[in-house]
């Protein structure tokens, strides 16, 4: 709110401002306090000393002044040189008189969308605002002068009633979250404050509350849904894990501690890459994080070895998936393991031809496609299959193709064959 709008409000509501030059005698005032520009200024001359109005007191600060049978509240920033004090401002607040029953706290309180009462000590209304009635579903000349015991039930006034007594006694503001019961029957949410306030000359008091019902009832949707979560993850027998942004298991189920043969609790804040094998697999695996992350791809399947607790080694497929950060959560990625082989049998370093060359030949291609495909000689490739079935302990061709498999130099997912440690899905290696 800039201080045009500022100004239009007090346009409204029983205040007066001013603001004075004595070097050039300007004086502009506002607020809906005087119907005119002359009785506000009458108004301002009757508070200077020379008006009749305060002794000059030095440094800021409130007073009261009476103005033809009306009481205000003034603050005036250089009330003790009145007008004579250059660009000087003042603000005076209806109190009484001719205003009675209308406070600047109720003028301000009526128009808030929040739910706003008054309250004597006894625990009857003496004032609330539209919102506050519309809350119970009734009007405000409804509940003027009710008690709390006829507008709530009794075990709620009973509570609302301790907290009146709480804030009187203690005599400062109370902020807090209350169920109620809705004018419907339903249950509802509030949260705001409570203070005392001085009402006439009654001690009073106050509450300001916003209905947060229906964020209430979000909320517990949304831990619902956590919960209903974790028991999957934790009872589905499921094998997943969440990782942070820096590589740290943040989440994990039990059937992950499990395969990995450690304690969850142990598992939990460690990290990842001590969970990995040093292969091929693990250098495309943080290929494939960087781009997670950064958010270049949303998504991957690829496989890795994993080392459990006793230090044994095992295969596993993987589906990993960014996780975008929200109010509650920061970035990750979920792991899921989307199937597991066969205690991993390292195999020898392959150079990228023979890795092209296994591929080619799980595709069904012959010795001369596979030649002419690498731009190789015949003698070239039959010397990379001679020296592939010797790497790898078989005899024969279709040996050669389901040993590459087994031992996971080719991706068991994938047409065309390629590596499992291919860079791009469209890449053989």
């Amino acid at each position: 709110m800039d201080e045009a709008d500022f100004k239009t409000l007090l346009a409204t509501l029983p205040v007066s401002w001013w603001e004075a030059d004595s070097g050039s005698g300007r004086v502009e005032t506002g607020g809906g306090a005087f119907a005119d520009e002359r009785t506000a200024r009458r108004f301002l001359e009757a508070l200077s000393p020379d008006g009749g109005g305060p002794s000059p007191l030095g440094g800021d600060g409130p007073y009261q002044a009476r103005f033809e049978g009306r009481t205000f509240d003034v603050n005036w920033s250089a009330r003790g040189d009145g007008l004579h004090r250059r660009r000087s401002r003042g603000v005076a607040v209806e109190v009484g008189g001719a205003a009675a029953g209308t406070t600047a706290y109720a003028s301000f309180a009526d128009l808030s969308p929040a739910a706003v009462f008054v309250r004597d000590a006894g625990g009857r209304y003496v004032w609330v605002n539209h919102a506050y009635a519309h809350l119970h579903g009734t009007t405000r000349d409804t509940l003027i002068g009710r008690h709390l015991a006829e507008v709530d039930g009794p075990e709620d006034a009973a509570r609302f009633l301790a907290l009146d007594e709480e804030v009187l006694t203690g005599g400062h503001s109370v902020r807090h979250t209350l169920s109620y019961r809705r004018s419907d029957g339903s249950p509802g949410n509030a949260a705001g404050y409570r203070f005392a306030v001085s009402w006439g000359t009654l001690r009073c008091v106050a509450g300001i509350y916003v209905d947060v019902t229906e964020y209430t009832h979000a909320l517990d949707q949304r831990r619902q849904a956590e919960e209903d979560l974790r028991a999957l993850r934790d009872h589905s027998g499921l094998l997943c894990l969440r990782l942070t942004a820096d590589g740290v298991v943040g989440e994990a189920s039990a059937a992950v501690a499990e395969l990995l043969r450690v304690r969850l609790r142990d598992l939990i804040g460690s990290p990842a890459d001590t969970l990995l094998a040093e292969t091929p697999e693990r250098t495309a695996l943080h290929r494939i994080w960087a781009d997670l992350i950064g958010g270049r791809r949303r998504s991957a399947h690829t496989s890795a070895v994993l080392v459990d607790g006793d230090h044994r080694r095992r295969r596993a497929w993987v589906h990993l998936s960014a996780v975008r950060r929200t109010q509650h959560r920061t970035p990750g990625v979920w792991a899921v393991v989307t199937r597991l082989g066969l205690s991993h049998e390292p195999h020898p370093p392959l150079t990228a031809a023979q890795v092209r060359i296994l591929a080619l030949l799980a595709a069904g291609h012959s010795n001369a496609d596979i030649a002419g495909a690498l731009h190789l000689s015949r003698q070239t490739v039959d010397y990379h299959l001679s020296r592939l079935r010797h790497l790898l302990g078989v005899t024969t061709r279709p040996a050669l193709v389901a040993r590459a498999y087994v031992l996971g130099i080719l991706s068991p997912h994938s047409w065309p064959p390629r590596s499992t440690t291919a860079a791009h899905p469209l890449s053989p290696a």
